[in-house]
């Protein structure tokens, strides 16, 4: 999917949380400035949950309550993790069940949290805005979902 603006990358991000639920993990890669955090901020807007949606970098991981009796959003980013000890110190298995969990650079060191899982990888053209996204649905619980998230 081609998406033209960090705009249209947010919106993308709240229709795709229409589809998600308690339990759900997603991995997102992509290069450095690709639009990852932008499209959590769109994902966190359409949860309904507290922000603000930051790139958590050098916190690793912020929990976000829900403000209309959703999920909370648990947002980690592995850029700075060295592997899978350091992954297993932040305890995303303690509240995966009952959260939507996103993580950044979460390819090669989260897969292991859950058999069902989004990869989503992000691109940007060159000289563009554009990003482009590549979701790979992994497990039962997306086997019958689209692919492209519902439009408002």
């Amino acid at each position: 999917m081609r998406l033209a603006t960090a705009e249209d990358t947010r919106a993308y991000g709240a229709r795709l949380a229409a589809l998600l639920r308690p339990g759900d993990l997603l991995v997102l890669s992509g290069p450095l400035g690709a639009g990852k955090t932008t499209l959590v901020q769109g994902i966190a807007e359409g949860l309904k949950v507290r922000g603000p949606i930051t790139s958590p970098t050098f916190v690793i991981a912020r929990v976000h309550p829900s403000l209309h009796q959703g999920p909370p959003l648990v947002h980690a980013d592995a850029y700075r993790l060295g592997g899978d000890l350091e992954v297993d110190d932040l305890d995303l298995d303690a509240s995966l069940e009952e959260s939507v969990t996103v993580v950044e650079w979460g390819e090669g060191l989260v897969e292991g949290l859950s058999e069902d899982r989004l990869e989503i990888h992000i691109d940007r053209e060159a000289g563009d805005e554009a990003r482009l996204v590549t979701l790979r649905a992994v497990g039962a619980r997306w086997a019958d979902t689209p692919s492209d998230p519902p439009e408002d």
